[in-house]
């Protein structure tokens, strides 16, 4: 399975020491050049599971960059030109133009049911109060409420 991931699902799992989930669920996430630099404005060292690669259609990231912030396009670019079965992205408006592309989309929250369903985590509930708490990540209340009962919580 390739995952390509956006800045803020990776930071938001370093924040609260869970960013083993994603090593475990899919032993590699690729990020493009952009995301890496933003990664590193904020953390000292990544993860050798996250590979960096470059985007080749730096015209279309231009072209995305209109709407959204370049880690986000050069991640939607990036999993587009791999094929990638899914970006990781949480941000709705990222979100909405990564499908418009035809891109694959998965949050954090699914990453959080995914884990749940193969025993990683104990208590979605608890791993989301440590996303508000200690990220700062904002989740409605309705896809908390459809997010618990997913997981059978």
């Amino acid at each position: 399975m390739i995952i390509v991931s956006d800045t803020s699902p990776v930071t938001s799992l370093l924040s609260i020491g869970r960013i083993d989930l994603l090593k475990a669920l899919f032993g590699k996430v690729v990020i493009p050049t952009e995301v890496r630099a933003e990664l590193l404005r904020f953390h000292s060292c990544l993860p050798d599971f996250l590979e960096c690669r470059p985007v080749k259609e730096r015209a279309k990231v231009d072209a995305l960059c209109l709407e959204i912030d370049r880690g986000e396009a050069e991640a939607i670019v990036l999993a587009r030109e791999l094929a990638a079965d899914f970006v990781l992205m949480d941000e709705s408006i990222g979100r909405r133009v990564a499908l418009r592309e035809s891109v694959p989309v998965i949050g954090v929250v699914g990453i959080l049911l995914m884990s749940k369903q193969q025993g990683m985590i104990r208590s979605l509930a608890d791993v989301l109060d440590a996303l508000r708490n200690e990220a700062g990540f904002y989740l409605a209340d309705a896809v908390r409420v459809a997010a618990l009962g997913a997981a059978g919580e």
